[in-house]
């Protein structure tokens, strides 16, 4: 029996790139996993969650969802412990799909983020799977580029930081707007994927993804950050298909 996998996934650039390097390097992702955080979030992606489950029809892997309610305990007194807290929701989820599947390991798309990874392989070890991690300590642009050399469509959905303003927005992550972020860390410190919170994004098309994501949205802007209110969103249609 193939050893079975499971991809922590929020539809955004960094957890779709640890799951098609998964897939190219051959591993059996049975299942999807999304954890929907609300407003905020010390280990999670926040925006535009509830899209992953379109990102899974297309991909063509089953969608595990955490529920936010079940995220309650994380009201911690400070980031630690609410980090820990927040974690407490996935593993019981992986936890029982590990018995479902005989789970060998997670993909994750942690860059340089000790708080987050840090946890995620202490979960790993106590669940006794493995960690795939291909982004982990590599050099953020190269990182960059290789996923627009690959075909990944991305779209900016969240920005806070400065530097970034209302035209960033919706705006394609392409090699100008590469370019830009290496500018705007040497003069900010932008991180040039964003691994700071500086920007989210959203995978509309890929090599793994079957149809790409149709968008439409209203930019929505708070002074020094915004994010995108989805209006609608869909898989385009097949060929010959009507919609």
């Amino acid at each position: 029996m193939t050893d079975k996998w499971a991809s922590l996934f929020s539809g955004g650039k960094d957890s779709s790139w640890a799951l098609y390097r998964a897939l190219e390097r051959g591993l059996d992702v049975e299942r999807l996993v999304t954890v929907h955080p609300g407003e905020d979030s010390y280990m999670y992606h926040v925006p535009a969650t509830d899209l992953a489950a379109l990102a899974a029809e297309s991909v063509g892997i089953e969608l595990l969802e955490v529920d936010p309610d079940d995220l309650g305990a994380a009201a911690a007194t400070d980031a630690g412990a609410q980090g820990d807290a927040e974690l407490e929701p996935l593993e019981a989820a992986l936890r029982d799909l590990a018995a479902e599947i005989d789970l060998a390991g997670v993909t994750a798309g942690a860059v340089e983020s000790e708080f987050q990874t840090s946890r995620i392989e202490a979960m790993c070890e106590r669940l006794g799977i493995d960690l795939f991690a291909p982004l982990w300590q590599r050099d953020p642009v190269e990182l960059g580029e290789a996923m627009l050399d690959a075909g990944f469509e991305i779209r900016i959905v969240q920005v806070a930081a400065a530097g970034l303003d209302e035209s960033w927005l919706g705006r394609r992550l392409d090699a100008d707007a590469l370019d830009e972020l290496v500018a705007l860390n040497e003069a900010y410190g932008v991180h040039p994927l964003g691994e700071g919170g500086e920007f989210e994004t959203l995978v509309t098309d890929a090599p793994h993804m079957r149809r790409p994501i149709e968008l439409a949205w209203e930019p929505v802007w708070e002074g020094t950050r915004g994010h995108l209110k989805i209006t609608d969103a869909r898989l385009a249609p097949t060929d010959g298909s009507s919609g």
